[in-house]
């Protein structure tokens, strides 16, 4: 929840004309607050790197929910992704693993792509169960998933115990968790589909740890913060790849 729309719109433009600093094979997504989306989109609709994504859908199709915004709403926007299960929106607004179950399910029928977070809190890591806490997050809320449906999901690892907590995630720790992550998708839906998900690093990313996280094996991509409000610091933590 940052910037007016007029600062928005310069930002999105800002990371567009930089756009060709990347290799082709890097995708850019911006997720701008509801209200900034269309301009958002307008923006980057000639860009074939840069993409928009949503914060957040309601679980609901459509009806008396006001507030809300539906992933219909957010498809006829133009963006192509939603941000599901946001640890944000899972410790402010007490979001549910079943509830970002039906969250993923409108999305997917709704011909978006989610990008799905997971990720512990300080006290599961201290006691040395953020292994079962992540792989529960994924069961409830995806194994419902055909393997094709599946397929279409973006994984975003957000290590909460290292967001504004004075902790820090080391790569060696950020490489553990994906790894985990991949071999549990490996166990429900075989190797082929588990080595070709996206599995993006969400944990404080920003140009100075960028380039040793995205060396990872695991580690396909970030899932970007505070870092992505300046367009230097993120094409900085983008051209990393």
């Amino acid at each position: 929840m940052n910037k007016p729309l007029q600062e928005g719109i310069q930002l999105a433009s800002e990371i567009v004309n930089m756009v060709n600093e990347i290799r082709n094979d890097v995708t850019v997504i911006l997720a701008p607050p509801f209200i900034h989306l269309t301009e958002v989109e307008r923006i980057v609709s000639g860009s074939k790197k840069v993409f928009t994504a949503a914060q957040n859908c309601s679980d609901k199709h459509s009806g008396a929910f006001t507030g809300e915004v539906s992933a219909s709403m957010i498809g006829s926007a133009g963006a192509n992704y939603v941000i599901i299960g946001h640890s944000e929106r899972r410790e402010h607004f007490s979001e549910t693993n079943t509830q970002l179950a039906d969250k993923v399910d409108i999305v997917l029928e709704n011909e978006l792509i989610p990008i799905f977070c997971c990720g512990e809190p300080l006290e599961i890591r201290q006691n040395n169960q953020h292994f079962e806490f992540v792989a529960n997050q994924l069961t409830e809320s995806l194994s419902h998933l055909a393997q094709d449906q599946f397929g279409k999901i973006i994984i975003a690892y957000e290590p909460i115990w290292a967001i504004g907590t004075g902790e820090t995630a080391s790569w060696e720790q950020a490489q553990e968790m994906h790894a985990f992550l991949r071999n549990h998708l490996r166990d429900k839906f075989g190797s082929e589909l588990a080595n070709s998900s996206s599995i993006l690093y969400g944990g404080s990313c920003k140009p100075s740890n960028a380039v040793e996280l995205f060396a990872c094996p695991d580690v396909d991509g970030g899932l970007i913060g505070g870092a992505s409000l300046n367009a230097r610091d993120f094409m900085d933590i983008v051209k990393s790849f």
